[in-house]
């Protein structure tokens, strides 16, 4: 790595030299303009609207557009009067938990290499800022502009993150936010199975660009001179779902799926969710009891009894035609 920036952290009356290094690197394929029947580099010149001369760098200046076509045209000498922090300080400005500091305003990563001579500070600062799980905020001058950033803790690295000002961070006004929706409980309860079906631990090495990837398959098959095959389509995605609690159930149970996972006390994500909603439901007014109905062999007495007083009919006139004789 090169070195991009070389200065001092300003640490109360500690002084800690370090150099600065980009902490990333964009991985995105670039391309050039080039001429289609020939591949020869599109190339532009930098011409003057005004007069159409081709204009040098030493001639370009900065321009600030008023609108109605009136533009401000400032010089290195409006720029240098400027009350800007000096351009090889990082100042601190207090400590604040790291918890406070929303990720949206971060903008840019860079490492913090310690001078040989300021190593013993350095690492005093980065234990500190590790023992008291906090991050420091600062002021640092970067490419003529004035930015604020953080100072935290990474990999044994003190690392600077560029922010943007509180300025610069929209707000969201959107027209949903004004109406009144509210999520029942079953689909809460719903929405969170599959959230915990699909948990896990963030490892960034475990996901990938494909799309890069298979557009320098495709490159390297152009560069080889091979035939060109074009990559597998994707699945697409399913449409939207009419029925939420549907389709919360169908990802809860395609996530457990995937994982292979089951309830051991066969409590599914799913009837969870039904349990909940039963207890969410109000309570209705419980049905009549139906009667009791007589057990088989009660139904069967009656039938026996019946055969019998039929067979003793036939033997009470048998008994009354004797007696008549």
């Amino acid at each position: 790595m090169r070195a991009i920036w070389k200065g001092a952290v300003s640490f109360g009356l500690v002084s800690i030299s370090v150099k600065l290094y980009s902490a990333t690197e964009e991985k995105d394929i670039r391309f050039h303009q080039v001429h289609r029947t020939d591949g020869g580099r599109i190339k532009y010149k930098r011409t003057c609207s005004v007069c159409g001369e081709e204009v040098s760098y030493d001639d370009i200046a900065k321009g600030y557009d008023l609108g109605g076509g009136e533009i401000i045209v400032l010089t290195d000498d409006d720029f240098a009067d400027l009350p800007l922090t000096s351009s090889r300080a990082i100042d601190v400005l207090e400590f604040v938990p790291a918890e406070q500091v929303d990720p949206i305003y971060y903008n840019k990563s860079y490492f913090l290499e310690p001078d040989k001579t300021a190593a013993k500070p350095y690492v005093l600062l980065r234990d500190a800022l590790e023992r008291t799980d906090r991050v420091a905020v600062v002021k640092v001058a970067l490419r003529q502009r004035e930015q604020l950033a953080t100072l935290r803790v990474r990999d044994g690295v003190m690392v600077l993150n560029t922010m943007l000002w509180p300025d610069e961070v929209r707000k969201p006004n959107f027209e949903f936010l004004g109406d009144d929706i509210e999520a029942r409980p079953a689909e809460l309860a719903m929405a969170g199975s599959l959230i915990e079906s699909m948990a896990g631990d963030f490892e960034p090495d475990q996901y990938s660009d494909n799309y890069r990837e298979a557009l320098q398959e495709v490159i390297d098959a152009k560069a080889a001179g091979r035939e060109v095959v074009q990559p597998e389509e994707a699945e697409a995605p399913p449409s939207a779902a009419v029925d939420l609690m549907a389709a919360l159930r169908a990802s809860v149970e395609r996530a457990r799926t995937a994982r292979g996972e089951g309830g051991d006390d066969g409590t599914t994500p799913i009837s969870a969710a039904k349990s909940a909603q039963k207890a969410a439901a109000p309570k209705a007014a419980a049905p009549k009891a139906a009667p009791a109905k007589k057990a088989p062999a009660k139904k069967a007495a009656p039938a026996k009894k019946a055969t019998a007083d039929a067979a003793e009919k036939p033997a009470k006139k048998t008994t009354r035609a004797r007696k008549s004789a």
